[in-house]
């Protein structure tokens, strides 16, 4: 009875068996900020830190199934959603997100491996953005799932960015966080775009460090704060601090050095 008493973070998405990205990532981030974890499982994958050999999807129903049974059994303050698989999948979890509107929900939208296995239905962003997003605080596209959202070319600029951005944006999610990962320079920038706020830059130098599930820990971590009744700009400014030093520490630990700006600071692995 003690543990639906703590905060805890709902996690809704794929495993992967390598341990290096989806809910193992997502638990290791939450818990590393103090807060419990619940699950309710999408997908299991068959993968290693190279390729995704098999993806085996869960039913609708039990996705939804697990997902109230997380919220009846705990006191979950926040919900972190990552790879859904298929559209129908979509529906399920935004029948349960519209059951439960007081619970803040942060959605990582896991579209591809990054070998290039597709980990979302042909089809099925037309499902996330229509059905889904409305009912997301936040949603944190990095700039090739940003392009891929709103139709185009991945942005080349700052500009581009936020363009694409505030096109997504008017389709329902209450705010943005654009990840600037793939971009270039010798800053990493990430953008919050809310409606009626200016354009909020979060930025730390670009590590030349490659790491799989930044695109997770960023996620979970935002999520563990609001469950922690931290503000959004607050949960946002936290989970990036805690992906920067987990780069620098992994970064270390190498004995690796800086390189030239165009090495990329987070190297994004869906989910």
């Amino acid at each position: 009875m003690a543990l639906r008493r703590e905060p805890h973070v709902l996690v809704v998405g794929g495993s992967d068996s390598s341990g290096g990205a989806g809910i193992v990532r997502d638990i290791e981030t939450i818990s590393s900020v103090g807060v419990r974890t619940c699950l309710a499982v999408t997908a299991l994958t068959v993968q290693t830190h190279d390729a995704v050999m098999e993806i085996q999807h869960s039913s609708p129903s039990l996705v939804a199934d697990q997902m109230r049974a997380a919220l009846q059994a705990n006191e979950v303050a926040a919900v972190k959603i990552g790879m859904l698989a298929t559209a129908e999948i979509i529906a399920a979890v935004a029948c349960v997100l519209r059951e439960n509107p007081q619970v803040p929900a942060v959605l990582d939208p896991v579209l591809a491996s990054t070998s290039g296995r597709a980990l979302l239905e042909a089809g099925a962003i037309a499902a996330m953005k229509r059905d889904l997003m409305p009912l997301c605080c936040i949603v944190t596209p990095n700039l090739p799932e940003l392009a891929l959202l709103t139709g185009s070319e991945p942005a080349s600029d700052e500009d581009g960015a936020l363009q694409q951005g505030q096109r997504l944006q008017a389709v329902g999610p209450q705010a943005l966080l654009i990840k600037g990962g793939h971009a270039s320079g010798p800053r990493s920038a990430d953008i919050l775009l809310r409606s009626d706020h200016e354009p909020i830059h979060f930025d730390t130098p670009r590590l030349a460090i490659s790491m799989r599930g930044t695109g997770c820990m960023l996620a979970s971590a935002i999520a563990a704060h609001l469950a922690k009744a931290k503000s959004l700009e607050d949960s946002v400014r936290e989970g990036k601090l805690f992906v920067f030093e987990k780069l620098q520490k992994s970064r270390l630990n190498n004995h690796n050095v800086l390189r030239p700006a165009k090495q990329t600071h987070f190297p994004e692995f869906f989910p």
